[in-house]
């Protein structure tokens, strides 16, 4: 009896394609030539971080460095999220980007997996998951005449879905030194370029009438928007721009009772709405408060009283908190059971930021991790 073949439609098996893991994936991409060019096409990456999305499949990066002088160079470590492995280090990761930065390198996003690390002038996109990255290259906006120096501020990363573009929005300021002879004072103005990655070219934007100040220590990308904290005139507010119509808009702060001299406020994407953490700048006993903007402001919810705990890091996926604790140790907070447990990782004091995100196959037109001589090293328990 002649043997019965069965067929598997295309359309279903890209559909279960979909489900598994970019790491997966990079190696079927060899498979066949059909299946490598579908991995690219824009229907199967969204669909692939539509499923990853909607099973909270969730990774964790951590930004630290473990002393204060120019030897000492952030880099990242891969957490696992493997169930029983306590968040344990799988990868150290370290990025030539980093090391040539006199300060910090900040990092925005995530949007759609994909990270923006930033430093004085120097701009970079970074996909995680396929392990491309990106340089960005310098800015042709033109500077005003007889400019002195220039120095770059805030920056966000957001997605256009209108038109499919990644696009990073960056604040500049232009010095002017004081002229005794000319009696002219020391002065300076302000500008705005937006990054597109479609066209991978700057372009000029207009100047809102605010300034944003800060680094993010959560993601500030929420739906389509970026967000800063900002100051005006007079008070404190909330600064957004809109990645489709390249406009600014402003936002009042949470009414919540203290003043920003007594605490902290960290804006986050909280399950898709803008997020606020509120904390208290001094004492060894901390407690959290989150606000969500739906319209309006309204508290969500408390965290009462944590003892030795110095700021907050980032939430996971049932309502846990990471926290940075006194000790510099990283610790995550189970409000369920108000358990607060160390993780056995840590940092010098204040440069530990996680990041969460889903994979992503966005293709950054970039090189592969390897060609920018980005070091991946497996983690042994001393590293942590």
């Amino acid at each position: 009896m002649p043997e019965t073949r069965f067929e598997v439609p295309e359309m279903v098996r890209l559909e279960i394609l979909s489900k598994l893991p970019v790491k997966s994936l990079t190696r079927f991409r060899c498979v066949c030539k059909s299946w490598c060019s579908s991995f690219q096409t824009p229907h199967f990456i969204t669909k692939h971080q539509q499923n990853n999305l909607h099973n909270n499949n969730l990774n964790l990066l951590l930004k630290r460095c473990l002393g204060n002088t120019r030897d000492d160079i952030y880099y990242f470590s891969q957490l696992s999220t493997e169930k029983g492995q306590n968040f344990s280090v799988q990868d150290n990761i370290h990025l030539p980007f980093f090391e040539d930065c006199w300060y910090a390198p900040v990092v925005s996003g995530p949007c759609n997996g994909l990270l923006c690390l930033h430093d004085a002038d120097k701009v970079a996109f970074w996909n995680p998951s396929t392990r491309e990255f990106k340089t960005l290259p310098q800015s042709t906006v033109q500077r005003p005449p007889s400019v002195d120096s220039t120095s770059f501020g805030c920056v966000g990363i957001g997605f256009d879905s209108q038109n499919g573009d990644y696009k990073v929005v960056r604040f500049v300021t232009n010095y002017f030194e004081e002229n005794e002879d000319e009696g002219l004072m020391g002065d300076w103005n302000h500008q705005v370029e937006l990054y597109s990655l479609k066209s991978d070219s700057w372009k000029e934007i207009s100047v809102p009438g605010v300034q944003p100040y800060g680094s993010p220590l959560f993601n500030n990308y929420v739906n389509g928007f970026y967000y800063w904290q900002a100051i005006g005139d007079s008070d404190y507010l909330i600064l957004s721009f809109d990645m489709v119509n390249e406009k600014f808009s402003a936002l009042p702060l949470p009414e919540f009772g203290g003043s920003l001299a007594e605490y902290y406020l960290e804006l986050l994407d909280f399950n898709g709405l803008l997020g606020a953490i509120i904390y208290p700048r001094e004492g060894t006993d901390k407690s959290f408060d989150l606000w969500v903007m739906n319209g309006s402001w309204t508290k969500q919810f408390s965290i009462e009283s944590l003892p030795r705990v110095e700021r907050p890091l980032g939430f996971w996926k049932n309502g846990e908190l990471f926290l940075e604790s006194s000790d510099h140790e990283l610790v995550l907070f189970d409000p369920s059971t108000r358990e607060l447990k160390s993780l056995g990782i840590h940092a010098y004091q204040e440069t530990m930021q996680i990041i969460t995100y889903v994979e992503s196959l966005v293709p950054i037109n970039g090189r592969s991790e390897r060609e920018e001589l980005i070091i991946r090293r497996p983690a042994g328990d001393a590293s942590n």
